[in-house]
């Protein structure tokens, strides 16, 4: 089993330990990015990654066995329950548009999910290093619904968007998003 993370550990170090730990799949490199980001209290994600202890155990042996992943967890805080039917949505949203390539698949949409729920860009309340991992992170576990976003549109505005178009609600205020006021908003950089 792996040590446990040290307060003096940094990011990389973290990271490096957690790809020496990998499985092998393309997924991993950008989760345990994630993970070590969450480990040392930076991004948004919720106690247990929003998984639940039982599948956040799973997913870890899963991806990184013989990894302590308890020891990852110390500055975890609980999900907003108020939130639940949007979550819901959200996850039933990713897995009708999964990739169909891994079974993590199932454990990602937890997490991009629980990801939502933060205040900040979507890849940033998921701990991630840049805005790539996480279009990289789409491409891989949510092929159909990423290839959607042909226009780069920042991902949880184009999540819940999918939402509402599901539900028949178009709030754009232009026949066009170029000419739209919000378009700033929505394509603006994210740096």
């Amino acid at each position: 089993m792996a040590m446990p993370a040290l307060a003096s550990e940094t990011l990389s170090d973290l990271h490096a330990r957690l790809m020496d730990a990998r499985r092998g799949e393309p997924v991993e490199e950008i989760l345990a990015r994630m993970l070590s980001s969450w480990a040392l209290g930076e991004g948004a994600m919720p106690l247990w990654l929003g998984l639940g202890e039982v599948e956040y155990r799973r997913m870890m042996a899963y991806h990184f066995p013989g990894f302590d992943a308890h020891a990852l967890m110390e500055r975890a805080q609980a999900m907003d329950p108020e939130r639940q039917d949007e979550m819901d949505d959200l996850k039933k949203l990713l897995l009708v548009n999964r990739s169909g390539i891994s079974s993590s698949e199932t454990w990602m949409a937890d997490i991009l999910v629980a990801g939502c729920m933060g205040s900040d860009h979507m890849w940033q309340d998921l701990g991630l290093w840049q805005r790539a991992d996480l279009s990289q992170l789409m491409l891989t576990c949510f092929r159909p619904l990423a290839k959607r976003n042909d226009r780069d549109m920042k991902w949880k505005k184009f999540l819940y968007k999918q939402l509402c178009e599901t539900e028949g609600i178009y709030t754009c205020r232009s026949p066009s998003c170029e000419v739209c006021v919000d378009y700033d908003n929505c394509f603006g950089s994210e740096e």
